[in-house]
């Protein structure tokens, strides 16, 4: 027998995965892994704004990483997030603010969201350390997969960034990307991760969950988890001082 799923038992599926209305999570989605839902992805992100916004902060990526050289522009309020429905939706939201990163740009609302987006523009990677991305590290955040695999997983680039040399992470030459207001353009030169580089972030899912660092949960009908960010970053730090490849799919 198929459920139909409501705002009331989404909410309750996100206290019985132990999340806090308090916390701030980074959620990857997959609204078709979710099921039948009683107002569709519109429910959804009521029951995850409802929950988080009034005293946590909900943070979805809206990347849109197709940008390139040949087109350059990103517009906060037109440019699509490429990270699937939920992303899309939510970033049109009253009252969800952007950042203005061309190419890992997030959308937040919530406790302090203009101030946790704010800025992002100004660095010349994706993920840097005193971006959004960073921020969210900084607040203890969760990242929560919801039908998604831990493999999509944003913070992980971050990390990369954060702890390899920058030859491995990043194309050899930079491109002059751009920030579209109203009222002005903003030139963005930016490294770009190197394609393919890390397609293996699922690699530590196991050691995760053995060390607690990755919890289990269900939403709707979606197999989900919750990763803690604090310590997934000491994991994978220490796996990347190990090898600095290991998320590197290696050429046979």
């Amino acid at each position: 027998m198929n459920t139909t799923h409501t705002k009331e038992s989404l909410t309750a599926d996100l206290v019985r995965g132990g999340l806090r209305r308090t916390d701030t999570v980074l959620v990857h989605s997959s609204m078709k892994s979710i099921g039948d839902v009683a107002g569709r992805a519109d429910t959804v992100l009521d029951a995850l704004t409802e929950y988080f916004a009034p005293s946590g902060l909900l943070v979805l990526p809206t990347l849109s990483w197709r940008l390139n050289e040949n087109d350059p522009v990103f517009d906060p309020g037109e440019t699509a997030s490429q990270v699937g429905i939920l992303p899309e939706l939510f970033r049109r939201r009253p009252g969800v603010i952007r950042s203005w990163h061309p190419t890992h740009s997030v959308a937040a609302a919530g406790r302090d969201a203009a101030e946790f987006t704010a800025g992002h523009e100004k660095f010349d990677t994706p993920c840097a350390r005193n971006s959004p991305w960073g921020r969210f590290f900084d607040r203890g955040g969760r990242i929560v997969f919801i039908g998604a695999s831990i493999a999509h997983n944003t913070f992980f680039h971050a990390l990369e960034e954060w702890y390899l040399p920058r030859e491995a992470v990043f194309r050899p030459r930079q491109e002059m990307l751009y920030v579209q207001l109203p009222d002005r353009r903003i030139p963005v030169p930016s490294w770009r991760h190197r394609p393919n580089h890390s397609s293996l972030f699922a690699k530590p899912e196991a050691e995760m969950r053995r060390l607690g660092i990755l919890k289990d949960f269900r939403f709707g009908d979606a197999p989900s988890c919750i990763i803690d960010s604090v310590s997934a970053a000491a994991l994978v730090k220490r796996l990347l001082a190990a090898d600095p490849l290991c998320f590197t799919p290696q050429e046979k």
